[in-house]
Order: C-alpha cells, then sequence, then structure tokens
C-alpha cells in the first residue's frame, strides 16, 4: 500500500489532501492519506476570531472573487449560500497630514485614462507631465524578469510610482518595488506597453477586465474564512489528520522516505507534500546543496492589530473602506482596513472595526517587533489618532504576530524554486514543493497549487 505525506494543514496542504482523497474514492484506491500540523489548529495563515461581537481575520481576510469564480471549490465544498462580498467604497493614501483619494480610474494606482492621471491629488504637476512619456517611450530592454519598479519608474517617472502606484503594489505584494519581477506581480503592465505601447493605453482598452464583478473585487463567508478551513476538514472526516505533530527530520529509506516528528511519531511514505514555509522545510533536510538553495527564498514579517470600538463606523470618512501611508515617516503602520465598513458581517452592531498593518518594510518596524502586544495596541491606537482622529477606548482587539512568514518573490525567485525543483527530481524523487513560499500567495493561488500537486502525485501512483 502507498502512503502520501502532507507537511502543513495550511490551506495548499488541505486543498493537496482533499483532491487525493477525491482521487482515492473515484479510482477505490487502497492509498493511504496523512496529514500532519505542527499546530493544534488547521489554517495555516487563515484564522478567524470572534469575539465581543467582531468578526477578525488574524491572517488573510479575503478571497479575489475574479480568481474563485473561475475555480469550483466554493461549489464542491458547500460553501455557495455562505459567501459575502466586499462593500463597495472608495480607497485613500495618506500623505502629508491627510488622507487623500486614490483616483478611481486605476488600477493598483495605475492610471488607466489621461483624466484619472490628470486629477490626481497625490501627484504634482511636474509628476503628470513626466507620467505621459509612457505614451512615447518604447520598451527596448525590459523582459518581465526584471523589476516592476524599475520598469514602472522608467515610463512613468518617479514621483508617480512613488506617491500613487508603489503604496498599492507593496501593499498587495509585501515587498520592495525594486526587488519585485514584473512576471509575479502584475506582468500585464508588460503585455500591455508591448501591444499598446502605453501602460495607461493598457488598461484603458481593458479596463471590463479590470471591473469585472463590479464593485465586488473580494469575498469571503459570513462566519469568516475559516469557514473553507473547517469546509475542508469536515469533508476530509476519516483522513488520518495529526495535529500538534511538527516535523523534525526527513530520512531516505531505500526507495520511500521516512519523516520523524518532534512527539516521537514517524511516517514511512512515498511521497512526501511540504505544504510549509521554505524555512521550515530546509531544516528537514541534511544535504548541504539543497539547504543552500533554500537560503535564495525569502520572508518578511508583519504584524497585523485589529481594535473595535462602541462607535459606529460612520465616524469614518463616507465612502472609504482604507488607507495606504505614502510617507512612511508619518505613520507608524503600512495600511489600515475599515473592516467594518468594508465587511458588515465583522461587526453585529454596525460598530467600527479597523485593522492595522505593520510591515517589515517599514523603517520603524525594527523597534515595533520588540514591542508587547500592548505597547502595539497602543502604536496603533496613536495611529488612529492621528489619521483618523478617533480618540475612543477600544472594547476589542486582536494582536497578530506573523515573524518571518510573509514570502517575497524575489526576482531571482523563479529561478531559485527551479533549482529547488530539479534538485528534489534527483535526489529526492516523491518530496514535492507547494504553497505560498514557491507558488503564489493568493489563496485560490494556493488552492489551485494543491490541486497540481496532487495531480502530480496520482500520475506517479
Amino acid at each position: 500500500m502507498k502512503t502520501v505525506l502532507v507537511i502543513g494543514g495550511g490551506v495548499t496542504g488541505l486543498s493537496t489532501l482533499y483532491e487525493l482523497s477525491k482521487w482515492k474514492k473515484e479510482n477505490q484506491s487502497d492509498i493511504r492519506l496523512v496529514l500532519a500540523e505542527a499546530s493544534a489548529q488547521l489554517g495555516g495563515k487563515i484564522h478567524t476570531v470572534k469575539n465581543v461581537g467582531f468578526m477578525m481575520e488574524a491572517g488573510a481576510d479575503s478571497i479575489v472573487a475574479r480568481k474563485a469564480n473561475g475555480m469550483n471549490f466554493i461549489q464542491e465544498l458547500g460553501l455557495e449560500e455562505e459567501v459575502v462580498y466586499n462593500a463597495a467604497g472608495r480607497s485613500f493614501i495618506y500623505s502629508d497630514g491627510e488622507l487623500k483619494l486614490i483616483p478611481a480610474d486605476s488600477v493598483f494606482g495605475i492610471p488607466a485614462s489621461v483624466e484619472s492621471l490628470a486629477k490626481s491629488t497625490l501627484v504634482s504637476a511636474e509628476g503628470k507631465v513626466e507620467a505621459l512619456k509612457d505614451f512615447y517611450t518604447k520598451n527596448e530592454d525590459f523582459t518581465k524578469n526584471d523589476s516592476i519598479g524599475v520598469f514602472l519608474e522608467h515610463f512613468f517617472g518617479k514621483e508617480l510610482v512613488q506617491k500613487q502606484i508603489g503604496p498599492v503594489l507593496s501593499g498587495v505584494y509585501s515587498g520592495d518595488l525594486e526587488d519585485l519581477t514584473i512576471a509575479s506581480t502584475l506582468p500585464q503592465v508588460f503585455d500591455y506597453k508591448e501591444k499598446y505601447g502605453s501602460i495607461i493605453k493598457g488598461f484603458n482598452e481593458n479596463r471590463k477586465v479590470w471591473q469585472s464583478g463590479g464593485d465586488r473585487k473580494f469575498l469571503s463567508f459570513k462566519g469568516g474564512l475559516g469557514a473553507l478551513i473547517q469546509a475542508y476538514e469536515e469533508d476530509l472526516h476519516g483522513t488520518e489528520i495529526f495535529k500538534n505533530t511538527k516535523a523534525e527530520k526527513i530520512v531516505k529509506a531505500a526507495d520511500r522516505y521516512e519523516v520523524v516528528f518532534s512527539n516521537g511519531k514517524s511516517v514511512a511514505a512515498d511521497h512526501v507534500v511540504l505544504s510549509i514555509p521554505h524555512n521550515a522545510a530546509e531544516p528537514l533536510f541534511t544535504d548541504r546543496a539543497l539547504k543552500t538553495e533554500f537560503t535564495g527564498l525569502k520572508n518578511s514579517s508583519l504584524i497585523s492589530v485589529y481594535i473595535g470600538f462602541d462607535i459606529p463606523d460612520s465616524e469614518l470618512p463616507a465612502d472609504g473602506t482604507g488607507f495606504i501611508t505614502a510617507n512612511t515617516d508619518e505613520l507608524s503602520c503600512n495600511a489600515c482596513t475599515w473592516t467594518s465598513r468594508k465587511w458588515k458581517h465583522t461587526s453585529e452592531s454596525g460598530n467600527l472595526l479597523v485593522r492595522l498593518f505593520y510591515k517589515s518594510s517599514h523603517p520603524s518596524f525594527s523597534i515595533l517587533k520588540e514591542m508587547s502586544k500592548e505597547k502595539l495596541l497602543q502604536t496603533a491606537l496613536g495611529d488612529i489618532k492621528k489619521s483618523l482622529g478617533i480618540t475612543a477606548e477600544p472594547v476589542v482587539s486582536e494582536v497578530t504576530i506573523w515573524k518571518e512568514s510573509m514570502p517575497n518573490y524575489l526576482i531571482t525567485h523563479p529561478q531559485t524554486v527551479e533549482i529547488l525543483e530539479s534538485r528534489l527530481a534527483e535526489n529526492y524523487p516523491g518530496v514535492w514543493l507547494a504553497g505560498s513560499s514557491y507558488y503564489g500567495v493568493g489563496i485560490p493561488d494556493c488552492i489551485e497549487n494543491g490541486a497540481i500537486t496532487a495531480k502530480k502525485i496520482t500520475e506517479k501512483l
């Protein structure tokens, strides 16, 4: 009897196990399926907390609707009736001591028309004129493997990128734009430049693609994203799932692998799926060359602070759902989501719930990461007072620290993953990489990667 062991009970690991379980039933196979999770609960970076009438997501807070709508996991897991969408609203950038609207006709801060560029209050007249060179400057040297930050600055100039585009894109992809490739972030900017000769014109010509779904760009569930994890776990009832079981090492044993866990357990497996962060996978091996390749992958840190107040969220600026910071010297946070405004289901009474994000890219992070949770809460309250003028005392809070847990796709990322895959195929056939450290950070990306990984294994079986 063959055994497949999935290490890591995040959404990628669960998706992998789910697809393997489906295949097992369809083929009436006697394959043994095992999942091992180091913590006491499944879900990884998906964890819903409910307290005093508020619903808070300690990790990921939504799913990109455009991606999810092209997949079938919601239907298969019976979650259709549980789906909720984000409320419509405008986003701001906090700059020069005030909240300034991100132009409505823009995509990730990139103008989709000359009018959008002209109306921006974030960029000076000189910066707007400089950005027009997008229409007459040709791409002669860039490829999709180049830096998206350098690419955008070349065609738009520094000011538009630094004051309007950069804060948005950096917020989405958790990294310095100069270190991120076009291919791993927004490859459409390259495609549009090649096809239309102008990035702005490209977004203008394809505005229907970006506006599909209207304002319903993100989705969650009535019970929070934790409902997705619960649905997976319930569907996998009867499968061997070990919690509080942390993998310590992988040992080759003839044509199989012996995986040893910190609690004394061990599992002999024909296939091992590493759906854990790369910095958790690397210590499992003794192969020095392989361990060295893992160091080419990078993570960053993130601190999330939720705060709920006993005041209505109408205290917030009208028609808004949050802000990003442009001048990092002004506030300690990188962004603030007005959660009760954006997601009505997160506040039973309609009272104000906000979430602040503190990333390792911020100059203040070296100080923030040494703070206690109480001091982090006080820092967050200070940012709220300065940006929103709210001085009320909180009735609930949730501080989560994700230390070295957020993948950063550097320019060298694709090559590093390719080398790792090659070394594993040669020296550890049957050991598979999976998850956001390698193949995409969004929930749909992780679910799709789990399905792809399962298919690779069943083809071998």
